[in-house]
């Protein structure tokens, strides 16, 4: 559209010479001509530059994008400006007789405005798509700080440091050894919920390790009514996930069930062959309302989305609850 005001009627002059200027009405009609048959030429690129748009849209996929777009410029206009003089010509419009010079004049300058066009449409779609990943990781960092925030919130709440303390106060008096051992694994505990604000993933090892230390403070508190598997395969240990993760789902399965010694709530980690992240447990639903403030699911659904990933897929049964997350590749994390 930047291009319409000056190079409509520099092409229309080389078409018609002189003659362009000799009266209003020829100046109108030949304008209103060759802007139409420009129009229909910026709705076949606009079409076709959608299409690429869609198929390499990443900043790092520039050169793919631009040289595929001055194929498109450089092979369409041409046909629209060959179409139009074939125009011209038959009907003889506005006493149009061909010169070879001035057709290779409009190719020239349709080459210029063509590197012009590109230039400035990947300029501007490279800006606000910078702009777009910009905001993309600001929001990310502010729903990890959220989900930091949410989770430390949880952990310090009163019945969970009252449940704690009570734990530890048992283990100080009949076994000292593992007082210990709990007091350093609720320090690892609060020491990873403090220092998740320092990336917006982290690699599925680090999680497991800080989950075992957040189970170990389960177990002492419910013992032999809940019971933690992981089955992971070393092989997807590196890959990376939303920090958390695992946390705010093994949270959810206890808060929603009931764990007893008799019917021990059982939470399984796993991965797939596809390179998923499986964690399911068996549901053993607590009777009455269970308050639910929607942080968990959500929250790592939205990580999941601003890092352009798939959804996570929930899986809910009478009998089990099963939530199966992306694993992201190392290289392109």
């Amino acid at each position: 559209m930047l291009l319409f005001p000056w190079f409509i009627p520099l092409l229309t002059y080389w078409i018609l010479g002189n003659h362009y200027w000799s009266s209003p009405t020829v100046f109108i009609s030949a304008t209103i001509v060759n802007l139409i048959i420009a129009s229909c030429c910026l709705i076949a690129l606009d079409q076709l530059t959608q299409q690429i748009l869609r198929r390499y849209p990443s900043l790092n996929q520039t050169w793919s994008r631009v040289w595929r777009l001055l194929v498109v410029f450089l092979v369409v206009t041409p046909l629209f400006i060959f179409g139009g003089i074939l125009l011209y010509d038959t009907f003889h419009l506005f006493g149009y007789h061909h010169d070879p010079s001035s057709t290779t004049r409009i190719l020239l300058l349709n080459i210029a405005a063509n590197l012009l066009s590109v230039g400035i449409d990947e300029s501007v779609y490279s800006l606000n798509k910078w702009r777009e990943n910009t905001l993309e990781k600001e929001q990310l960092k502010k729903i990890n700080l959220q989900s930091q925030f949410d989770s430390l919130k949880s952990q310090v709440n009163p019945h969970f440091l009252f449940n704690s303390l009570n734990s530890l106060s048992s283990l100080i008096a009949d076994e000292p050894e593992k007082a210990e051992e709990f007091v350093d694994e609720m320090a690892k505990v609060y020491r990873y919920l403090l220092q998740t604000n320092e990336g917006e993933l982290t690699t599925l090892s680090t999680e497991l390790a800080f989950i075992r230390s957040y189970y170990h403070l389960l177990k002492t508190r419910y013992g032999a009514g809940i019971c933690l598997q992981v089955n992971v395969a070393d092989s997807y240990r590196v890959c990376h996930l939303p920090p958390l993760t695992l946390q705010m789902l093994v949270e959810n399965a206890v808060k929603h069930n009931v764990i007893h010694v008799g019917k021990p709530l059982q939470i399984e980690i796993s991965t797939t062959t596809a390179g998923q992240l499986l964690v399911r447990n068996n549901r053993q639903r607590k009777t009455g309302r269970v308050a639910s403030n929607q942080v968990g699911l959500s929250n790592i659904a939205a990580k999941y989305r601003l890092l352009a990933q798939t959804d996570p897929v929930v899986l809910s049964d009478d009998e089990q609850f099963t939530v199966i997350l992306p694993l992201l590749n190392p290289l392109s994390a």
